[in-house]
This record gives structure tokens, C-alpha cells and sequence, in this order.
């Protein structure tokens, strides 16, 4: 019986050992549109790979204010996307609709850019 156990343990291990993802470091550049939108504080993004989060925006640049802000950081990562919500002066985008996909590519570079609160236009 003991020699069983040995051999379903050894056979568990190389299970695991097969399944785990190969991680890779992904650099994202983002671009946001926020026309028609006046008196801009800050935009951001906030996502769930660091180093987003859904607690705290990662702040977007002014490209041009009022008009197109943009921001670029890298994750390390084993998922094909990432998923994330645009904010402009602390209110998310897209309240009843789900997160922002941004699926990566075969390159380590992806660029992704959208309206503010506009889905798939």
C-alpha cells in the first residue's frame, strides 16, 4: 500500500509541475479619449495585475488637456489579457457594463486605446 501512495504522490507532482503558465513581462501603452469632458483633475487607470489596482488609479498623462491622456507600464504576467476600468476624476467608466480587456499580443509591447466610457466603437 505504501508503494502506491510513493506512486500517486510522484504522479501528482509532475501533474502540477505541467500546469503551471510561463510568465512573461508585457508592456502596455494606453491611450484615453476624453472629449467633451470639462474641468479634468486626473485620469487613470485602476485593473487587477500590479502594477494596476482596483484600489488606486495608475495616473494617465495629458497628451492633450481635456482631450487624450496616455500612460505606459509594464506587468509580469502568464494570462493572454488583463482586465481594466478608466477613471477621470475619481468616477470609473462603464458602471453597468464589464471591465476593459486588454489582450495581449505575441509581442511584449501592446497598445490600447479607447473612449472614455464608450464600449466597443
Amino acid at each position: 500500500m505504501k508503494k502506491y501512495n510513493i506512486l500517486i504522490l510522484i504522479m501528482c507532482l509532475f501533474t502540477f509541475i505541467g500546469c503551471v503558465q510561463e510568465s512573461s513581462k508585457k508592456t502596455i501603452t494606453v491611450k484615453l479619449h476624453v472629449e467633451g469632458f470639462k474641468n479634468i483633475q486626473k485620469v487613470g487607470i485602476r485593473g487587477n495585475e500590479n502594477p494596476l489596482s482596483w484600489d488606486y488609479d495608475l495616473e494617465l498623462e495629458p497628451i492633450v488637456n481635456d482631450s487624450l491622456y496616455a500612460a505606459t507600464f509594464s506587468m509580469i504576467t502568464g494570462y493572454k489579457f488583463t482586465e481594466v476600468k478608466f477613471t477621470v476624476n475619481g468616477e470609473f467608466e462603464l458602471n453597468e457594463n464589464e471591465n476593459r480587456r486588454i489582450i495581449f499580443g505575441d509581442k511584449d509591447t501592446t497598445t490600447f486605446e479607447v473612449k472614455f466610457n464608450v464600449v466597443n466603437e
